[in-house]
């Protein structure tokens, strides 16, 4: 599928129910609330859904009110975003596995194109396609489109700094800011702000990093006992897993979030030689060349010594 034709097939559509990711991040949310206001443009109905709570933060950047948990009404089409396969989409996979007219726009290069239509190109960020989707359907960019839009290539790239970003990137990233996008106060929220509870944990946490693999790899990890005693929720630790990789030496870098008795969320990141949408693969997960994710079951030091001992073997993928 191209651009156009997801294009075509959204324009066919009255009703469009779009659907972000379970622990959502800010491509998720920009791309689910961007779309949500291009579509509007064009007179449809739009409802926004998620099997998560959105990060309060994000609301600076968008309504993110607009979204639901769950979804009663039947809708023409049913769209998801940032989603690599059906599980993303958490308790509400059922509407894919049950509607005929499914979309998918993503740019992970593990998805699994799960809709009836998919569209998913490799590229820093689902925002980025967005924008391509607004101007194949020729709607002009407001203020609102365009923060919801930066705000997700600003998080998917950090800050444009990820080696994921290229010429097209900038080129999409300027005609927001031309459309009003506040770059600044977006690059502010997201990277230079924090809570004095997220600085504390974020020193506990980091305190307690290891280093494998001739400090080839690094292992940072967050309980729930933790959480509990910062009475602090899972989504204060993202970008926490940057700070293992801006080690010098680490290649891999590797989060550990328990979410239940013996269950656990991993995240992966690479500084590039190293391929963890493979090494996320073992384990039944996947993303990107250089950040990817999957979950993960068992006792946790068992989990520690099957994640680094997978790692060792993709050092030098």
């Amino acid at each position: 599928m191209n651009i156009e034709q997801i294009a075509k097939k959204l324009e066919n559509g009255k009703s469009i129910a779009v659907f972000s990711h379970i622990r959502p991040d800010g491509d998720t949310v920009g791309s689910a609330l961007g779309v949500k206001l291009v579509l509007e443009a064009l007179g449809k109905k739009v409802s926004l859904f998620c099997d998560g709570e959105i990060p309060a933060k994000f609301g600076e950047f968008g309504d993110i009110a607009a979204f639901s948990s769950v979804c009663k009404k039947a809708y023409d089409i049913y769209l998801a975003v940032d989603c690599a396969d059906e599980s993303r989409l958490g308790a509400l996979s059922y509407l894919f596995n049950a509607k005929n007219d499914t979309v998918v726009i993503d740019h992970h290069v593990s998805n699994t194109r799960f809709g009836k239509l998919s569209y998913v190109e490799d590229c820093a960020a689902t925002c980025e396609l967005i924008f391509l989707l607004a101007q194949a359907l020729g709607v002009t960019i407001t203020k609102d489109i365009a923060n919801a839009l930066l705000m997700g290539i600003s998080t998917d790239t950090g800050h444009f700094a990820h080696n994921n970003v290229t010429d097209r990137t900038l080129k999409i990233a300027g005609e927001l800011v031309n459309a009003g996008g506040e770059v600044h106060r977006i690059a502010r929220k997201m990277f230079k702000s924090q809570s004095p509870t997220r600085a504390k944990l974020f020193a506990e946490v980091m305190g307690q990093m290891r280093f494998f693999h001739d400090g080839k790899v690094a292992l940072i990890s967050v309980s729930t006992e933790q959480l509990n005693r910062y009475q602090a929720k899972q989504d204060i630790t993202e970008g926490f897993i940057d700070f293992p990789l801006s080690v010098d030496g680490v290649e891999i870098a590797i989060s550990t979030m328990q979410v239940g008795a013996k269950s656990f969320k991993v995240s992966f990141r690479s500084k590039g030689k190293s391929d963890v949408n493979r090494l996320a693969g073992v384990f039944g997960g996947g993303g990107h060349v250089m950040a990817s994710g999957c979950m993960l079951n068992g006792y946790q030091e068992d989990v520690w010594d099957k994640l680094v001992f997978q790692a060792g073997n993709y050092l030098e993928d």
